[in-house]
């Protein structure tokens, strides 16, 4: 059993505030609370970036304000709740936001990762219902259980997964969402079989871990789709053999003359690919991901969120046998196999420096928007 904190003062620090979808983040002083029973608090030490951290700022899955944001990173504990064993303090941790009981009917099947017993929280609450932090009063709302833009933030120790401390810090914090999601997706979640076909829709974070998940697996045709030329050369370092860039099939009236989909299938035979890992979240490109996949056989895995709820899907797509489906941190299980992805970065297996292409402090982070935008940027590190 791991020792007790016998700390129960307020911490009062800094943390990235969103107080609406149209508001500016804020970098504010706010109050984090003791851990209680099961919980455990965590001194960040590195965040990251991701397009879900902008998408929950401007009220995915549900308008919840105001709002500590970040959910990539890495820390150590600082003080744990009375109930907690696996935990101890000084433990170096990434909140995860994948809960794993490894009891319930999900925890003990190879088929999904979402735990029954410590789901995927939306509320923006711990899961007794309540938040551990506050502004000048004001209770804050989590991010899913995470909060990781802050230089302390709570979770459920089910939520928690222990770092080997040798793992490069900045590493660990890529490992908690963006590059294991599109990794997972295709090591974990569809199991690609060696000697397949895959093509990725989208080469931001998620992408490469796709591509990355891909060429581990055996894949021996591996496509990658972005409009941003810059990223063949990140996707060719994770093991990309095609690029497609839609703006060179454009005409000079800016009319596409050919469909994502046609373009993949003109590198595969007119027959398309085994898989396709949809990595944006962008309903027109889901429609594309189903058609470049295999009649009878091939599978679209949507891995990316976005803003708009409905997809529009061509029915006889799926009559002819495709299958259409959706992932969540790429059917990772948070404590059985993102130790595993942490060891393969120890061990160079594969190589994450690949992604950091910006850091900042937490001070910074309000600018976070803009970096974003440029065509060089994969992923910004949060020193804090």
């Amino acid at each position: 059993m791991g020792s007790k904190s016998s700390s129960s003062r307020v911490m009062t620090c800094r943390g990235v505030v969103c107080w609406g979808a149209e508001e500016e983040w804020r970098v504010e002083e706010i109050q984090v609370d003791p851990p209680k029973g099961s919980e455990v608090r965590i001194k960040m030490l590195f965040a990251s970036v991701c397009h879900s951290d902008i998408l929950c700022s401007q009220g995915f899955p549900s308008p919840l304000y105001p709002r500590v944001l970040g959910h990539e990173g890495v820390g150590i504990v600082e003080s744990v709740g009375e109930e907690v064993e696996e935990l101890k303090e000084g433990d170096v941790v990434i909140p995860a936001y994948i809960g794993e009981c490894r009891e319930c009917e999900n925890c003990n099947s190879e088929r999904t990762n979402l735990c029954l017993r410590y789901p995927l929280s939306f509320n923006g609450l711990l899961p007794d219902g309540t938040s551990r932090m506050s502004i000048r009063g004001q209770t804050l709302y989590h991010l899913f259980s995470c909060s990781t833009w802050s230089e302390y933030t709570v979770s459920d120790a089910n939520y928690v997964v222990k770092v080997d401390p040798g793992v490069a810090l900045p590493h660990a914090s890529f490992l908690s969402c963006g590059f294991s999601t599109g990794f997972g997706a295709a090591w974990m979640d569809s199991k690609v079989e060696s000697g397949s076909s895959v093509a990725v829709i989208g080469l931001g974070a998620v992408g490469l871990g796709a591509i990355g998940g891909a060429r581990v697996q055996g894949a021996t045709t591996i496509i990658g789709v972005d409009k941003n030329g810059m990223k063949r050369d990140k996707g060719e370092a994770f093991g990309m053999t095609h690029f497609i860039n839609p703006d060179d099939h454009k005409s000079c009236d800016s009319a596409d003359l050919k469909s994502i989909s046609e373009m993949v299938k003109d590198l595969t035979g007119g027959v398309g690919v085994d898989y396709c890992f949809e990595c944006t979240g962008v309903p027109g490109l889901i429609k594309q991901a189903l058609e470049a996949t295999k009649v009878g056989k091939g599978k679209a895995v949507v891995v990316g969120a976005g803003l708009k709820p409905l997809v529009q899907i061509n029915l006889l797509e799926l009559l002819m046998g495709r299958t259409l489906k959706g992932t969540t941190f790429g059917g990772l299980k948070s404590k059985t196999h993102l130790p595993l992805l942490l060891h393969k970065s120890k061990n160079k297996e594969i190589q994450l420096d690949e992604l950091l292409t910006h850091e900042m402090k937490l001070e910074d982070v309000p600018r976070a928007h803009e970096i974003l935008k440029r065509s060089d940027c994969v992923k910004i590190v949060i020193k804090i």
